[in-house]
C-alpha cells in the first residue's frame, strides 16, 4: 500500500476516534460555559486534510450534529441551548474550517503530483526520464515476471546537431519519441535514457520486440532517420537490471557497428560507380 494512502487512512481513523472522544468527553464533563465542543475542530481538520474540501464540510456538519445530540444527552446542559443562533454560528465555523483546510490539502496534493510528474519526465520529449525508467526496470525485475528490454538509438544525431544545430536535433528527438509512443502498447513503459537513446519495457516476447523495432525502422526510415536497436529478455539474459541493460547495450552497439559498415560499403560502392 502506498505510504500516502496509508497516511490518509490513518488520519481518517484518528478523526473518527476523536469525534467519538470529544462526544464522550462532552457528555461526561460538559457544564455551561466550559466549551468542550470546541475540540470538534481537531477531527474536522484531520478529516479535511485526509479527504479534501467536501469531506471537511461533511465533517463540520457531523460535528454540529454530534454537538446538538450531546446537549440532549447531557443532563447538566439545558436542552434549549441546542438549537440557537450560537449553534448556527458553530455550524458555519465548523464547515468553514473544514472547507478551508480541505481546499489547502487538495491544492497541496495537486502540486505534489505535478512536481512528481515533472521529476519523472524528460523535459524535451515528455517521456519517462532515466531515473524513473531505472525504478520501473527494478520493479519489473523484483516482480519476477518475464519481459523484454528494448533499446533504440538514433544514428548520426551528433552529425545532425553539428550540421543543422541543436534545435533541429531536438525536433528529431521529439519526432522519434512520438513514433515510439505510437508503436508501443498501453502497458509498456517508454523512456528517453540518453541523449539519443530510447528504452522500452515490453510485456511481450522477443519476437514482438523485434516486430516493434522493425516497424519503427520502417516508419522513421521514410522520414530519413536511421535507428539501431538492441534487446534483452528476462530471465534468459539475466535476473537483474544491470545484466539486462548490459546485454541490450552490447546488442545495440553491435547493431550500430553493422549499420556503419553497411553505410560505408554503400558509400564506397557509390563512389566506385561514379569513377
Amino acid at each position: 500500500m502506498p505510504s500516502a494512502t496509508l497516511h490518509r487512512r490513518l488520519l481518517i481513523a484518528c478523526s473518527g476516534g476523536l469525534f467519538g472522544a470529544v462526544f464522550l468527553g462532552f457528555v461526561l464533563f460538559e457544564v455551561p460555559g466550559l466549551g468542550i465542543g470546541h475540540f470538534y475542530y481537531i477531527p474536522v481538520a484531520l478529516l479535511a486534510l485526509a479527504a479534501g474540501t467536501w469531506a471537511g464540510i461533511g465533517g463540520g456538519l457531523l460535528a454540529t450534529g454530534l454537538y446538538v445530540l450531546s446537549i440532549f444527552v447531557t443532563p447538566r446542559v439545558p436542552t434549549h441551548e441546542a438549537l440557537t443562533s450560537a449553534t448556527l454560528i458553530r455550524t458555519v465555523t465548523y464547515c468553514s474550517c473544514g472547507a478551508l483546510i480541505g481546499w489547502f490539502a487538495n491544492q497541496h496534493r495537486l502540486h505534489v503530483a505535478q512536481l512528481r510528474e515533472l521529476a519523472d519526465r524528460d523535459f524535451l520529449t515528455g517521456l519517462l526520464n532515466t531515473r524513473a525508467f531505472d525504478e520501473a526496470l527494478a520493479r519489473r525485475c523484483a516482480a519476477g515476471t518475464p519481459f523484454v528490454l528494448l533499446l533504440g538509438d538514433i544514428d548520426d544525431l551528433k552529425t545532425i546537431n553539428d550540421t543543422h544545430g541543436h534545435a533541429e536535433g531536438n525536433r528529431i528527438l521529439r519526432h522519434v519519441g512520438e513514433a515510439f509512443t505510437a508503436a508501443v502498447g498501453p502497458h509498456d513503459e517508454l523512456a528517453r535514457v540518453g541523449g539519443d537513446e530510447f528504452a522500452v519495457l515490453l510485456e511481450g516476447t522477443v519476437e514482438e520486440a523485434q516486430a516493434v523495432s522493425t516497424l519503427l525502422k520502417k516508419r522513421l526510415g521514410r522520414d530519413g532517420f536511421e535507428l539501431s536497436f538492441g534487446w534483452s529478455a528476462r530471465p534468459e539474459d539475466g535476473p537483474g537490471p544491470l545484466e539486462l541493460f548490459r546485454k541490450a547495450d552490447d546488442r545495440l552497439y553491435a547493431a550500430k557497428l553493422l549499420g556503419r559498415n553497411r553505410r560505408a560499403v554503400l558509400a564506397l560502392t557509390a563512389a566506385t560507380s561514379q569513377q
